[in-house]
């Protein structure tokens, strides 16, 4: 194996699962990725998931972090304030196959989600610390990785080279360019030569304050509808997709369209991660 150099240029944290996203300039590493990132999740009187795949209007729910609160932000709505160290009584929910522990966070942060999306009995949850929801051991080997409400993994990896790509192809086809918030990755690498470099990457090393990060990239991101919906006005569309079937399909993951890696944490848990930060990328050959 040989190494790659390039930059930690973005982080991301999503700390309502589909909900829109934010870029911080540091985040510490917990066991389940980011430190309260998808630790939140909207579900229905059942307790099902709800994502942007049904509900894109969800992407219209904005988030920020303060000290003590989380506060969430949409178009018509009162800002919704969410304590951090306040949940209300436990429910089990499902987050695709899984069915996980979770706190209910109160009847006014549910009535706020189905004001906004026109759904009755929504309930927004918060992911029960204790529980321990592991990806696919099919593409961890003999690593543990836990997850919040996550769709499998802790971490999603991707690189700026790759959305400057998929932009010449759009253009090329007479399509806007798109964000990188289309693609809603915790770690943006810059400096990499090629585009999808990432896709064979082995491991990164990232510098932290307290000693480096190291993960490992193990499964290519499957895309779903979730790039087409404009994170501006929730317009659903086809042309990312489109595109990237023009030059994605990926035969590791049975031909789905990927953009983008899933990473596991080999080690560095509550350390640092930060903007700017240094990062040698391990090959896989």
């Amino acid at each position: 194996m040989r190494d790659l150099t390039c930059t930690l240029s973005a982080l991301h944290l999503y700390p309502v699962k589909s909900c829109a996203g934010m870029a911080v300039r540091s985040a510490a590493l917990a066991e389940t990725g980011l430190d309260l990132d998808r630790a939140w999740m909207v579900v229905d009187h059942h307790g099902e998931m709800l994502t942007q795949r049904e509900h894109p209007r969800l992407a219209l729910v904005q988030t920020a972090l303060g000290l003590n609160d989380v506060k969430l932000r949409a178009p018509g709505m009162l800002a919704l304030h969410l304590a951090l160290d306040v949940v209300e009584q436990p429910i089990r929910v499902r987050v695709w196959d899984d069915v996980v522990k979770a706190y209910d966070m109160g009847a006014l942060a549910g009535q706020w989600f189905s004001d906004f999306l026109g759904v009755k009995g929504l309930q927004l949850v918060r992911f029960d610390p204790d529980e321990r929801r592991e990806s696919d051991r099919a593409w961890t080997g003999e690593l543990t990785a836990l997850n919040a409400f996550g769709d499998g993994f802790p971490l999603l990896v991707a690189s700026t080279a790759s959305l400057a790509e998929l932009n010449r192809r759009l253009a090329r086809a007479g399509q806007p360019a798109v964000g990188m918030e289309r693609f809603r990755p915790n770690l943006v690498l810059d400096g990499l030569d090629d585009a999808h470099a990432e896709d064979h990457l082995d491991t990164l090393t990232i510098e932290a304050a307290e000693g480096p990060v190291v993960l490992k990239l193990v499964k290519p991101c499957v895309r779903c509808t979730i790039p087409d919906v404009d994170p501006l006005t929730a317009a659903q569309g086809h042309a990312v997709a489109d595109t990237l079937a023009g030059y994605r399909a990926d035969p590791r993951v049975k031909g789905g369209l990927s953009f983008g890696m899933n990473a596991v944490i080999v080690s560095g848990i509550g350390h640092t991660l930060r903007v700017g930060a240094p990062v040698a990328a391990r090959i896989a050959f």
